[in-house]
């Protein structure tokens, strides 16, 4: 009798076929989506959706810290079977690598696992005066001077200085306002010499000298130029601690109207202000909150830094109290669900109030960065006061299930009902109420 082996080849091909099946099915494409990166909340339970076909063993770098489905994890496996429910819970602040293999031996995925304390602060929705002390003085223009006889013309434009420059210093000294320029101007023109300016230009320092011109008109030396020494606007608070002071407002960064550019912060301060009009937004044309406050009275806090995802200081007065009467925790992406949501916003004098809105979309994202949502306003009496979302809403806090989960930070130009959204998440670490630095979020650490 003779006996016959399976072909090779048939064998291989075989294998291979199971291999490329396995990992085309919906549930190895589910594990390979699952993040790197992950954060939790102390004293919450993340739930995993990962509809594993096989046998999964999980391990982390650090003993006690994390907990599978209530199996305290450490450096050996703990074993996970096809169908079981997959819930991560922490017993406290820190962070750790966890492994996840296929059958124990297998390394299929290594997970960053950020545990962040518990943060409760109160939402805002509260109006707020923004008064920026640029470093420096802005230029914003150049002005012609008429000499006696002379040409008319501008010096500071003749000897180089362009619009948004910032000038730091005039002979050396630090140039903090309008004032301090035209003193230190008028010293070196009664002197009938050059100025010599000390100026940032992007990321550049360049030193020019420009001669002072006699204006008869004026009475007095000047460079032709117009400059600002502070930048003005009105937002929206977004939170606050109560027990610190320390705040958030309006989830982006504060740029100049004329340049376009960031303010480099000097100092400034946020003012209590009331709304006294709402131009609606329509389509191409972005609505707007007009609001009033007194710059010299009614400050409450001061504007320490000005960042991608807003405005950071200390509150000197605490807001009134709003829609919320205490503080709230807040959410992280991964707990936040399109669907129905509220923002806090004033829309008339001082008062805050809620208004329905739906998250529309999220973005996944392991590191900080603007656009995390997607929002649409779907309340019927903003849309008839507003159309939608306005310029002034910005930093107008999002809640969803009783938590705070965003701020809303852009219109869409084209669709006022629309626009975006920062997470909670970025705020609160930029705000220092986190002893967690930015940079740690962005990659793994090591095992």
């Amino acid at each position: 009798m003779r006996r016959f082996r399976p072909a090779r080849p048939v064998i291989a091909w075989f294998l291979a076929a199971l291999i490329v099946a396995v990992a085309a099915s919906p549930q190895v494409r589910a594990l390979h989506r699952f993040p790197s990166d992950l954060r939790i909340m102390e004293g919450d339970v993340r739930e995993l959706d990962l509809p594993y076909p096989l046998v999964l063993s999980v391990r982390a770098n650090q003993q006690g810290l994390l907990q599978l489905n209530g199996i305290p994890l450490g450096t050996s496996f703990v074993t996970a079977r096809p169908g079981e429910r997959m819930s991560v819970s922490p017993a406290g602040p820190g962070t750790a690598t966890v492994d996840i293999r296929l059958f124990g031996v297998v390394p299929f995925r290594r997970v960053a696992v950020h545990v962040l304390p518990r943060v409760e602060v109160h939402p805002g929705g509260h109006s707020i005066g923004i008064v920026l002390h640029p470093e420096g003085v802005l230029v914003v223009g150049h002005a012609p001077v008429a000499g006696e006889g002379g040409p008319v013309s501008s010096p500071a434009r003749d000897a180089g200085v362009l619009v948004g420059d910032v000038i730091l210093r005039v002979d050396g000294v630090a140039v903090g306002s309008e004032d301090d320029l035209l003193r230190l101007v008028e010293r070196a023109g009664a002197e009938g010499r050059p100025a010599g300016l000390e100026v940032r230009r992007g990321g550049a320092l360049l030193r020019l000298e420009v001669t002072p011109r006699y204006s008869p008109r004026e009475g007095r030396h000047l460079l032709g130029l117009w400059i600002r020494d502070t930048t003005l606007g009105v937002g929206t608070l977004t939170f606050y601690d109560e027990a610190t002071g320390r705040y958030g407002a309006l989830g982006h960064v504060v740029t100049d109207g004329d340049t376009q550019q960031p303010v480099r912060l000097e100092g400034g301060r946020i003012v209590k202000a009331s709304v006294s009009q709402v131009e609606q937004g329509r389509r191409g044309v972005p609505g707007e909150k007009l609001g009033a406050f007194r710059d010299d009275r009614d400050v409450i806090g001061t504007i320490d830094d000005n960042s991608p995802f807003g405005i950071y200081g200390i509150l000197s007065v605490l807001p009134e109290p709003g829609v919320y009467r205490g503080p709230v925790p807040i959410s992280l992406q991964h707990d936040i669900r399109p669907g129905p949501a509220e923002i806090l916003t004033v829309i008339s004098g001082h008062r805050v109030e809620r208004f329905a809105i739906e998250i529309v979309s999220l973005a996944p994202q392991n590191s900080p960065a603007g656009k995390s949502m997607v929002v649409r306003v779907t309340d019927p009496r903003l849309l008839e006061h507003s159309g939608g979302i306005v310029q002034g809403m910005s930093g107008s806090p999002i809640l969803q299930g009783g938590r705070l989960v965003g701020a809303v930070t852009h219109v869409f130009v084209n669709d006022p009902t629309r626009g975006y959204a920062v997470y909670i998440e970025w705020m609160v670490l930029q705000s220092g109420l986190l002893d967690v630095p930015l940079s740690a979020l962005a990659r793994p650490p090591a095992a």
